[in-house]
């Protein structure tokens, strides 16, 4: 689980009773989970005696088997239904082993992983077996010994195919020199602009190649990379295809930047590398040197994970992936199906609680329920059954494995990863252009494991366009070495023979002609040039201005992610005409995720700047003082500016003198809202039935953006996740439209506290001398509770001992205002209507 800054929801809207923190574990009262489903409360663990479990598995006797985080092992059998378990009942395992993060029974044996940061025991990859033949595990083999540091260490141990198993490690453990590796060893950090640290200092020093997934022998004696670029995975699942899901954490500092990620679902695909680099470094996922995920969950801290495959639960659970959320204390059951290479899903939440620091699951192999643990970093532990009473059929599900023709494809592919072979270049090469991102993929990575004198030449001289930015963009991180990770043995330097030179790949890219490329093409082309950029260094003049005649025409791009390329690659190239455009886009971006971005890659640009256009850009810097964010959001606004200053030249800084020194008007989030809506006028108190009614006959032929910069006017980013931009502190609207009704939406936007989201309602704490607490509980630890008291605020906190509280419950009040809409016209109120419920799509039939 993530040790940094995580966010802890401590009540919910369905809460009928006032929590009394004297109970041990969370009383099930405070638990919910959907109709016909009953959870039980097992067993509250005695924290000075056995610890705070963390990972659990069930042995071949269906006996189950938990790890005290900081501690040792424990084994016992399920009670029947409608009993508890007794102290008594647990048994201590005597294996001289603790801190198990991840556990699997396999083979015979129980196999480990060990992350014990408090270094009194070695961590790595151990099993442990009966040595006697009385049913205790005794022997304790080391397999593998990891250097790890934190809680982004050593974590699950999964089942893999034909006896292997799979080993997740967070990006704070050290890579390990394998036999094989289905990743290219090319990996480098690839940022064409300086890259600013986290402003906290969190994982300064950590390079790529971030997590690692490792398939290891049964015997631990070989190992292969499977995927990398994780940044705190701690467990997965292998789906009955075979296919591999694992579920990555957030950078909660991040938060509302452009370079925040979401924790997220990535289908583990051979040779994956997943974008993760320190502070302002992490690759979006439309870069082409980086996979998208399978689904974006939102804010969290992804602990354990398991798929529903033996569950007595109603069919679309029994194929659901269940992945943990100890930050939330939730449950998501997320459900796929196919999709090209890869699958496409949905989620919902299945169980949520109050506290609920949730940390493994499983589908107990005997008798078909969920058993889940809550505990971790010393808090109070306990163990959950939960079990479908209801009136759906639990029929086991009969799965029939059909393989498309683009996972097929895929398969083909993967079979030329980590090894050289003479058809790899001919099989993999007609399919870098596939349109499908993991089949073009598989081709690149397949082409990339072999020799450069097989393929360079061929993609210096590729006529399809679509293909020859992918295979240059390959060839780049082959016969390049990124200078940041090019050390004595480093795994980023690959000995081939006669490599290109960089002139001839500059020269290769310059030929290609903007108008024949596809979308996915033109960012592949412009992240190509950054990457060559990086690892080979800026070309003479004369071809660095090749590159600017070629891209500068088509800045601004008609969308943001091109022009994200662009106006880094531009600024970087001091191409003159980039400060005019650069500062026109962060004038009139929506959101200050992009505004942010754009500030970032002007803030080393020299050229082409004239007095008001730098006014412009620094009086944005007074403005974005009080946009809100991550615990270091506002050191990234204060590196940004540190750097912008730093390119100004005497004459301009001389210019700039009495603006620089001017000091920002502190705001208070409602009047930065208030701000936004400058220049309007009351139009009317709208009421529910009137908008409906509206709704029905005019929700069609909308403006898409009139309906974002309503969502921006409106304050909603401030609070809402949307389309991967906003902010944490409201329910994400991106799926608002596949569960709400025009007029339900209509509803909770014009009556926010009728029906409060059971997620976000905050929480009132009753001290046992009286004092009363306002807000949200976004740290713990033992037995300390930090809560955020302002909710548009993320550093305002007060510390509380979690014995000193009397109560914990639900207030009734939304902390969303209401009377948002009575400053905008009924045409503006029906295109923002459109715009939520389209989900951020353009093309939605809402629009013209």
């Amino acid at each position: 689980m993530n040790r940094t800054f995580v966010v802890i929801f401590l009540c919910l809207g369905s809460l009928s009773h006032a929590q009394s923190v004297s109970d041990s574990a969370t009383p099930v009262r405070n638990i919910k989970a959907p109709d016909g489903f009953k959870v039980e409360l097992l067993y509250s663990v005695p924290k000075p005696v056995q610890g705070s479990w963390v990972a659990m598995c069930d042995d071949n006797k269906g006996r189950i088997i938990v790890s005290d985080q900081f501690g040792g092992l424990y084994r016992f059998t399920p009670p029947a239904p409608g009993k508890r378990l007794n102290t008594e009942d647990i048994e201590p395992v005597p294996a001289k082993i603790r801190a198990a993060n991840g556990l699997l029974w396999a083979a015979g044996a129980l196999y480990v992983g060990v992350n014990d940061y408090e270094r009194k025991f070695p961590s790595g990859l151990y099993r442990l077996s009966d040595s006697t033949g009385d049913d205790k595990l005794d022997k304790v083999e080391k397999l593998r010994e990891m250097f790890a540091k934190g809680d982004h260490g050593v974590h699950a141990v999964l089942p893999g195919p034909e006896n292997t198993l799979y080993l997740i490690t967070g990006n704070n453990t050290t890579p390990l020199n394998t036999d094989t590796s289905r990743v290219p060893l090319h990996w480098g950090e690839d940022h064409l602009l300086p890259r600013m640290p986290d402003g906290r200092g969190h994982n300064r020093d950590r390079l790529a190649p971030g997590g690692i997934i490792y398939k290891v022998s049964l015997d631990g004696k070989r190992w292969e990379i499977v995927s990398s670029g994780y940044r705190n995975i701690y467990d997965g699942g292998v789906n009955r295809d075979g296919e591999l899901f694992t579920y990555d954490a957030d950078m909660e500092y991040d938060f509302n930047t452009s370079w925040y990620r979401p924790a997220r679902v990535c289908h583990v695909t051979s040779g994956s590398m997943w974008g993760w680099r320190n502070g302002t470094g992490k690759r979006p996922e439309f870069y082409p040197d980086t996979l998208p995920p399978l689904i974006n969950i939102g804010p969290g801290s992804p602990t354990g994970a398991t798929f529903g495959y033996g569950a007595k639960f109603p069919a679309k659970y029994q194929d659901a992936f269940f992945i943990l959320d100890w930050s939330w204390g939730k449950i998501h059951a997320v459900h796929m199906k196919a999709h090209g290479a890869s699958y496409e899903a949905t989620k919902e939440t299945f169980i949520t609680g109050s506290p609920l620091p949730v940390t493994d699951a499983i589908i107990h192999r005997v008798d078909g329920a969920m058993y889940f643990t809550i505990g971790g970093r010393k808090v109070q532990s306990g163990l959950y059954r939960v079990t479908y009473e209801g009136t759906e059929s639990t029929k086991p599900v009969q799965h029939t494995t059909k393989i498309n023709s683009s996972t097929k494809l895929r398969r083909q592919l993967e079979q030329f990863h980590g090894n050289e072979h003479q058809d790899a270049v001919n099989a993999a090469w007609p399919h870098l252009g596939h349109a499908d991102r993991f089949v073009r993929w598989a081709a690149l990575t397949a082409i990339m494991h072999q020799p450069l004198d097989q393929w360079h030449k061929r993609a210096l001289g590729e006529r399809d366009p679509n293909k020859r930015v992918v295979a240059l963009l390959g060839l780049g991180k082959v016969a390049g070495a990124d200078p940041l990770n090019a050390k004595p043995g480093s795994p980023a330097i690959r000995p081939d023979t006669a490599p290109p030179t960089a002139q001839a790949i500059f020269k290769s890219l310059s030929e290609i002609r903007w108008n024949q490329l596809d979308e996915q093409g033109k960012r592949t082309l412009v992240r190509t040039y950054q990457v060559a950029l990086v690892r080979f260094g800026k070309p003479n003049s004369q071809a660095a201005g090749r590159i600017v005649d070629q891209l500068d025409p088509h800045f601004p791009a008609p969308n943001f992610e091109l022009n994200w390329l662009l106006c880094e690659t531009l600024a970087f190239l001091q191409a003159p005409g980039t400060a005019a455009k650069g500062i026109q886009l962060l004038q009139e971006a929506a959101t200050q995720e992009e505004q942010i971005e754009y500030a970032r890659s002007l803030r080393m640009l020299k050229e082409g700047w004239t007095p008001t256009l730098r006014s412009a850009y620094f009086n944005w810097f007074l403005k974005a003082a009080n946009y809100r964010g991550g615990a270091s959001f506002s050191k990234f606004i204060a590196f940004i500016r540190r750097d912008a200053e730093a390119s100004l030249d005497a004459q301009s800084r001389k210019q700039l003198k009495g603006l620089l020194a001017r000091k920002p008007q502190q705001k208070s989030p409602y009047q930065v809202m208030a701000q936004a809506m400058i220049g309007r006028n009351f139009v009317k108190e709208w009421k529910l039935e009137e908008l409906s009614s509206t709704a029905r006959t005019k929700l069609t032929n909308r403006d898409f953006d009139k309906g974002r910069k309503m969502f921006a006017a409106g304050g909603c980013f401030a609070c809402h996740r949307f389309a991967n931009e906003g902010g944490m502190t409201g329910p994400d609207l991106t799926g608002a439209g596949g569960r709400y009704s025009a007029h339900d939406l209509l509803e909770q936007i014009i009556h926010p506290s009728k029906e409060i989201n059971e997620q976000f309602v905050p929480v009132i704490i009753t001290m046992k001398k009286g004092e009363i607490i306002a807000g949200v509980v976004v740290n713990m630890n033992g037995d300390r509770v930090t809560v955020n008291t302002d909710m548009f605020d993320p550093n305002q906190r007060v510390s509380v001992n979690r014995t000193e509280v009397k109560s914990i419950e639900p207030s009734k009040v939304s902390p969303m205002p209401p009377g948002l809409l009575n400053l905008m016209r009924e045409d503006e109120v029906m295109d923002l209507l459109a715009y939520i419920l389209s989900g951020g799509n353009p093309k939605h039939p809402a629009f013209k």
